[in-house]
């Protein structure tokens, strides 16, 4: 698969665009670790991509990952991706999970609970990632918001809000969000 431009992967369609992809949500991770964790609590197997996952990691824990993280994929001239945003369990992710057999009826709000969701990435430097490849970590911001916590604080914890202001490049979503909670457009940075 061959990421393109900022937009996702080569072949990867996106049904519903005002909800789902875009330059904050070109590929969606989820670590094989956590699907495993997954099948046995459903009772079944989950292939890599049962998630919608495009990118299925192992030996890494993405919901550790910070904001603003850079993944190198596939070697010293690989794709670079950033983590820009984390998923956020939907009807159309219940409707697929009901469509594979399993009990979709309250899917969203146990997936939510489990705080690890998998992150989204931009695409900085696009280029050919194919299953097996290596995956490094090359940038780490240090600012401590990882995706777990940048999932609780839009899910459930407004109070953890303001720890998103340190991450740079905050998509416009969660800007908004932390702006609704703080009162206003005060203390927002301005970078976007």
């Amino acid at each position: 698969m061959a990421p393109r431009a900022t937009l996702g992967l080569d072949g990867d369609e996106v049904a519903d665009t005002r909800h789902h992809g875009g330059p904050d949500k070109a590929v969606y991770a989820f670590a094989r670790e956590d699907l495993d964790r997954w099948a046995g609590v459903l009772g079944t197997e989950l292939p890599d991509g049962h998630f919608g996952e495009n990118l299925t990691t192992t030996g890494i824990d993405v919901n550790e990952a910070e904001m603003g993280e850079r993944w190198r994929v596939g070697g010293p001239d690989g794709t670079v991706l950033e983590v820009a945003s984390v998923r956020t369990p939907c009807n159309d992710f219940k409707t697929w999970m009901g469509r594979t057999g399993h009990d979709s009826r309250a899917w969203v709000r146990r997936f939510a609970e489990e705080g690890r969701p998998g992150p989204y990435l931009r695409v900085l430097v696009p280029g050919t990632v194919a299953a097996g490849d290596p995956l490094e970590v090359v940038h780490r911001p240090g600012h401590g918001v990882t995706v777990t916590t940048f999932f609780r604080a839009l899910h459930g914890h407004p109070d953890l809000l303001p720890e998103l202001l340190r991450v740079e490049g905050l998509p416009v979503q969660a800007r908004e969000r932390v702006a609704a909670y703080l009162g206003g457009p005060a203390g927002m940075p301005t970078d976007a």
